[in-house]
């Protein structure tokens, strides 16, 4: 391979989302006189760490060449089911350690459930995330009767509001968790079993790879993330919707992996790129709210950013 080409490859794989994200921090800095106030910076920071949680997870499930449009509908059916439990423990610290511990379990198993109709069932991930999208949203509105699931608890809501050396705790969770998944996507077996089954399954397949395990894991995992988002956005809020929590967070997910760098196709991806991707989606809804725009426009430019990053993608691999 030519220097060139791999220099070219290089700074748009490796160098491509940073140099995007510099970019859009200077736009933004000169557009409003408002960006650059700490607040504002914690407030994106703090409002990105929901759907980057998730965005991480998101990033293993592509990588296998896989994807999940559940995780929105999953986020308002485990929140509720925490609060649900909070409120029956009365809502102490005891309470809401028992909380969280149930709600990664339901996600762990919504996540195995998927797992298992794809990987068993041999059904595409498309298809069967989509159904249960459906199940987990109209579950959701059943049990809460179409309203809200409201926390009983004075100390929850300082989990999801509460702040850490200045920082809001939801931005130190998503960073941990962050480092936790890089070290596992670059330097574990399972990642890169992950990557050698996305780009080439028959020949993991012949390497020995349990290629249905680590699919399986992958599912399973995102349902925790979607877990731990959950509990934040529910302690939060004290509350969860039933109908609007989690709603477009599979596309703000899947949007900041593509941003990041990973290939929709599967095969490599980078969790530093999905940090950094779901970054560059905080900052674009937070210019067009302080510019004035629609927000409802503010889905158009998602899309449009995903199918550029796509195009993008597709031209540096020719």
């Amino acid at each position: 391979m030519k220097i060139s080409k791999i220099f070219k490859r290089f700074s748009a794989d490796k160098w491509g989302p940073l140099l995007a994200l510099a970019i859009l921090f200077v736009i933004s800095a000169f557009a409003s006189p408002y960006f650059l106030k700490t607040r504002n910076l914690l407030n994106i920071l703090r409002q990105v760490s929901y759907t980057g949680i998730i965005g991480l997870g998101m990033t293993f499930v592509i990588i296998t060449g896989g994807i999940d449009l559940s995780v929105g509908s999953m986020t308002a059916l485990v929140g509720g089911i925490s609060i649900l439990v909070l409120n029956a423990l009365g809502g102490g610290a005891w309470a809401i350690f028992v909380a969280i511990v149930v709600a990664i379990a339901v996600g762990a198993a919504f996540g195995a459930a998927n797992g298992l109709i794809i990987t068993k069932g041999k059904v595409a991930p498309f298809i069967v995330t989509l159904g249960t999208m459906a199940i987990f949203r109209s579950l959701t509105l059943y049990i809460s009767g179409a309203g809200e699931f409201r926390s009983q608890s004075d100390l929850f809501p300082q989990l999801g509001m509460g702040y850490f050396l200045g920082i809001p705790i939801p931005v130190w969770i998503f960073i941990g968790l962050a480092v936790l998944f890089w070290l596992i996507l670059n330097h574990t077996k399972y990642g890169r079993y992950m990557c050698a089954i996305g780009s080439n399954e028959r020949v993991a397949k012949y390497a020995a790879i349990k290629i249905d395990k680590i699919r399986f894991f992958a599912y399973v995992i995102i349902g925790i993330t979607v877990a731990v988002t959950a509990v934040l956005l529910s302690s939060r809020l004290n509350s969860i919707s039933s109908s609007n929590a989690g709603q477009n967070y599979e596309l703000d997910a899947i949007a900041a992996v593509i941003i990041g760098g990973t290939s929709m196709s599967g095969g490599s991806g980078s969790i530093i790129g999905t940090v950094i991707g779901a970054i560059i989606l905080g900052i674009v809804n937070n210019m067009l709210n302080m510019l004035g725009v629609s927000p409802y426009l503010q889905g158009t430019v998602k899309g449009l950013v995903i199918i550029g990053a796509v195009l993008i993608q597709r031209k540096n691999n020719k």
